[in-house]
């Protein structure tokens, strides 16, 4: 009995410190995410996340390998403000070799507590370019814009203790470094070859959270990648610009065979599927609404040629509507991010070619002569089955019928008929 009292208490203990060692084990642990491409809503949506995930599971810190061109300013606000008020310790790794953080991309990776580059990477151009590089751009309004990112940079490098003067001149003058210029000038913290080796660097760096620091351990820590979801995913694919001018044309002509040809139920299913996705998308980037009313007002002016002779003038202003609200949709967007004209002259091109061959089919039946009928009689070529003085009978395709002329005409004569009057038809000698 006493033996027992003794090994119990023991036994306690050693489960206790088991347990103890065993959670202490699990925390040591790097939570690794991927960004390559725009830096949209769904990105801001998804590192958000990441960083919320990352501090509720006491990850030693959060690793966001990063390769983009940069993006939208609000999604790129959204990512930095999480960054600065994160409380896990985060780091933007810019990889692979050939790889860059451009104009959003350099604000996120200064935002970060460490910035790490791997070789043959670059950074930098950071100057505004959300009110498009192509347009006569409003002097005053484009001074605030890089006025307002410049104060938002020399901030965000104030804080992380980077270089402020380098960052303002990635805003004003779009300048971009090599990794090397980059850790020589202090804008960046460490250059790393690989992810393994990024975990080596970081192993013992102190990260100042708030008034806290804390001493990374990261050597030998498990790695805990995160990939995109497939509903990340596919709301990404759907968020280019593009691909919702694709889908946008592919629901109107849904909805438009669907009205044209009612209870075909499948071209309305999948134009409302489609319409309904786009304006999604569309909703997720700054598009411009007066391109957008040109579209639609091009594909009014389409429908209405075939229910009204114009003779090709509703077709020409449709074309030159979609034309102008293609290329306006995505003006407020960065050019990268534009619609590629690759897209947008052939389905122009293509709606407006289809909608003509419409008008011209329209105009063919309303000019063709009629087949069916008594109408479709005029015309015909036919045998006087008697005399006609002036009224007799005469032989159409094998029918018979009464018949007048103008002239005497003998049986077995050619005739062809010019009119019809009361089921009585006027014939004339051939």
């Amino acid at each position: 009995m006493l033996r027992i009292r003794l090994i119990l208490p023991i036994f306690l203990f050693s489960v206790a410190l088991f347990g103890l060692s065993a959670s202490g084990s699990e925390a040591k642990h790097v939570n690794v995410i991927e960004i390559n491409g725009v830096i949209n809503p769904i990105a801001a949506k998804f590192i958000t996340e990441a960083i919320d995930q990352s501090e509720e599971d006491g990850a030693q810190c959060l690793i966001i390998q990063m390769d983009t061109p940069g993006g939208l300013m609000d999604s790129m606000r959204t990512i930095v403000k999480k960054l600065l008020s994160a409380r896990v310790p985060t780091v933007v790794y810019v990889s692979p070799s050939g790889a860059r953080a451009a104009s959003a991309g350099v604000f996120i990776t200064m935002a970060a507590h460490i910035a790490a580059m791997a070789p043959s990477t670059n950074i930098g151009a950071a100057h505004p370019v959300t009110l498009g590089s192509q347009q006569k751009e409003n002097k005053a309004m484009m001074e605030k814009v890089v006025n307002d990112a410049v104060a938002q940079i020399k901030g965000i490098a104030k804080k992380r203790g980077r270089n402020v003067k380098w960052a303002e001149k990635a805003v004003r003058k779009s300048v971009s470094i090599t990794e090397g210029e980059a850790l020589k000038l202090k804008v960046i913290d460490l250059v790393a070859p690989d992810l393994d080796s990024l975990l080596a660097k970081l192993d013992g760096r102190t990260v100042k959270i708030d008034s806290e620091k804390k001493v990374l351990v990261t050597k030998g820590t498990s790695v805990n990648r995160r990939q995109m979801g497939w509903r990340y995913r596919f709301l990404d694919i759907i968020s280019n610009p593009t691909i919702a001018y694709i889908m946008l044309m592919l629901g109107i002509y849904g909805i438009f065979f669907e009205l044209s040809n009612p209870g075909a139920i499948l071209p309305g299913v999948l134009g409302a599927i489609f319409l309904i996705l786009a304006f999604f998308a569309l909703q997720m980037l700054p598009i411009n609404y007066a391109g957008l009313a040109l579209i639609l007002l091009g594909i009014i002016l389409f429908i209405a040629e075939v229910k009204i002779t114009s003779y090709g003038m509703l077709s020409v202003g449709g074309a030159v509507c979609m034309l102008l609200g293609s290329i306006m949709l995505a003006e407020n967007l960065p050019e990268y991010m534009k619609i590629s004209k690759v897209v947008i002259i052939p389905a122009v091109l293509v709606s407006a070619g289809f909608f003509l061959f419409a008008v011209t089919m329209a105009i063919r039946a309303r000019r063709k002569k009629p087949t069916t009928g008594v109408e479709g009689l005029i015309g015909e070529v036919g045998v006087s089955e008697s005399v006609l003085a002036p009224e007799g009978t005469v032989s159409i395709h094998g029918e018979l019928w009464r018949a007048e002329c103008d002239e005497w005409i003998e049986k077995g004569k050619t005739i062809k008929v010019v009119g019809v009057d009361n089921l009585k038809l006027k014939v004339k000698k051939v």
